[in-house]
This record gives structure tokens, sequence and C-alpha cells, in this order.
């Protein structure tokens, strides 16, 4: 069978030479993401002087480079390491970006540990970087979009078509799609009575990087930003620290949870008081799970990613862990016992 030539690949490796001015540029595959975005390392110079860069190939008819270059501006006025727009071809879809280097916290956390002080130091740094991102595009709220009462439902919804309808098979019937009318608007009410800020959206070890800050600057790098809106406080606290591809003991998750809340009061953010605060962290890490879920059953299922199902369990145990703390959520515990739990043994 005869492999179809990569012509996007071609012509960005064309691209690629001829905007940095080598001929002999190398080009390798340096990740892909659950978008139509793709990411190559290119390279110049022998080992012991090799130059690197990322190349983002993002096809325009699928993905607007528009708002990555925007939000990289915004970051970088911020003193949030982050990678740097060197070129830009909006027409093909290709940017020319800094390289951060190879490894991920997820990746150093699996190598290294994660009950040592090395978590710890990292978790130091993101909550560092999330003040300083929160703080620091204060100024430039009108340049994202709302993370409104539309889109927050929009994303809950991902959860009953593509978990429970489209991976489980189940059809929910007219009392249970109340039960969750009513849940989605208790999640939503929570998410926009909080102050707003800065929202990465996707703030996890998967898109932070631990940097070599010799070489690549400071830690952690910060990636997959594109999406950024300007919305609740906790939600990137809560991508952080109820991370869907790495779990972490209750006990640590809250003295991160009190770093966090104390650099924040003291950079000037409202975080409300402290049970407010932890409710609006809670419920608003219920409102991120059911939607990552969902989208994990998308790709599973819309592009053939099933390598996501595996994460599925570890979010679910998160919102199943959270739910028994407030009253108000009891119907959603007992859909998820009674309905969903029976069947996980079809997640992965």
């Amino acid at each position: 069978m005869t492999t179809m030539p990569d012509v996007r690949l071609q012509r960005l490796t064309e691209w690629t030479a001829a905007t940095l001015g080598h001929n002999d540029i190398r080009i390798s595959v340096a990740s892909a993401d659950a978008s139509f975005r793709r990411y190559f390392r290119a390279s110049h110079g022998r080992r012991t002087s090799e130059r690197t860069w990322i190349v983002m190939d993002a096809p325009p008819e699928k993905e607007d480079s528009r708002p990555y270059i925007n939000v990289a501006g915004m970051l970088a006025d911020a003193g949030v390491n982050a990678p740097k727009v060197i070129a830009q071809n909006l027409a093909e879809g290709f940017l020319l970006l800094s390289d951060l280097g190879h490894c991920t916290y997820l990746a150093t956390l699996a190598q290294t540990g994660s009950t040592g002080r090395s978590a710890d130091l990292l978790y130091r740094d993101a909550l560092t970087t999330l003040v300083r991102m929160q703080t620091g595009c204060a100024s430039r709220v009108g340049e994202l979009p709302a993370y409104d009462a539309a889109l927050l439902k929009r994303e809950m919804e991902l959860f009953p078509k593509w978990f429970i309808g489209n991976h489980l098979g189940l059809t929910i019937d007219a009392a249970e799609r109340g039960l969750f009318a009513s849940v989605f608007a208790i999640l939503t009410d929570s998410a926009l009575e909080q102050p707003r800020v800065f929202v990465h959206r996707d703030y996890h070890s998967r898109n932070l990087m631990a940097t070599d800050s010799a070489i690549h600057g400071p830690n952690p790098g910060v990636l997959d930003f594109q999406d950024a809106v300007w919305g609740p406080i906790t939600y990137d606290l809560v991508s952080l620290l109820r991370d869907c591809y790495i779990a972490w003991p209750i006990e640590r998750v809250h003295a991160w949870l009190c770093d966090y809340r104390d650099r924040a009061r003291q950079a000037g953010l409202d975080v409300g008081d402290d049970a407010q605060f932890l409710r609006w962290f809670d419920l608003m890490g219920v409102q991120r799970h059911l939607k990552a879920i969902g989208i994990f059953a998308r790709l599973a299922h819309r592009d053939g990613k099933r390598g996501y199902l595996n994460d599925i369990p570890r979010t679910l145990n998160y919102i199943r862990a959270v739910l028994p703390a407030y009253p108000e959520m009891q119907s959603l515990a007992q859909f998820i016992d009674m309905r969903i739990v029976p069947l996980l043994t079809k997640l992965v």
C-alpha cells in the first residue's frame, strides 16, 4: 500500500527553511493536540551547537491562528514564559515559535515521582505564574471572549450528549433532562458570581513545560493558550490542581489551594472568604470535569482518539469526591452512582 505524501508537511518544511534562511533544516514531530493543530520541531546545526524552533501547523480552514498570536503577546507583556511568535504565515496556517523544550510537567513528574520536593517546586512555580497571568493580563479584558452562561452550558452539554448518549449508550428521560438542567444552572450561577480574570482554559500538566531557565526561560513554559477567555477566577486553578491527567492526595491539593489563595490576595485579587472560595473551586471543578469527560468521549467516538477514554475514570472520580459536600448536587451524585458507575467497565 502506497503512503500518501504529507503535502502540508512538505510545504511547512519549505516555508520554515526559507524563513530561517537555512536549507538544511531538520523537521521532526514535536506533538499534536486534541484539535487539528500539529507541532513540529525545526533543528539546525550540529548537536553541540544546535538551534531549535517549534513550527505550528494549523490548517486555516479548520483553525484560526490569530487568537494564538494575540494571546501570546498578552502573556509576554505580563511576564509569562510563553512561546514567542517569530514569524507567521496566516494564509497557509504556519507559525514559527520559540522552543520551550521537551519536558512537560506530566513527563517530568512521571520521571521524578509525584511525592517528592520536585513536585512542590513545580507547583509553586505554576501557582506563581497563574497569579501573574491573572494580574498581568487584567488591562486587556476587551481582547478576550467572555466565559458567559451560553459557553458554560454548551460545554456541560457535551457530557449527556457524548458521554452518556454516545459512549455509554444510555437514553435519559424527561426527569433526568430536568435534573441536568437544574445542575447546569447551579454550576453556571456559581461560575458567573466569581471575580473575572484571564482564563487559560487548559492550564494543566500537559501544557506546562518544566524548563531549564538558562536555555528556555523561567519555569514553567506555558503552552496551548489560544482558547483563553475572561472568566471565573478558580477555573485555571481547578485545571492545575484537579488535573485530568494526574491525581493528587486531597491534603496536597488543599495545601496548594491555600498557597494560591494567599498569593492571590497579596496580589490584590478578589478570592472571597475562605468558605466561598472553596465552594467556587469545588463547583467550578464539577463544571470543568463534566465538560472534560464529554470532550474525551467525543475525541474517542468522533475523532478516533480512544486513548482519552483512559482519563475518564480519574476525571469522574473528582466529581464524585466533591458532590457529597453540596446538598444541591445530590441528584447528580445519585444519577452517577445508579446509572453511570455500573457501566464504568465499558470506559476502557
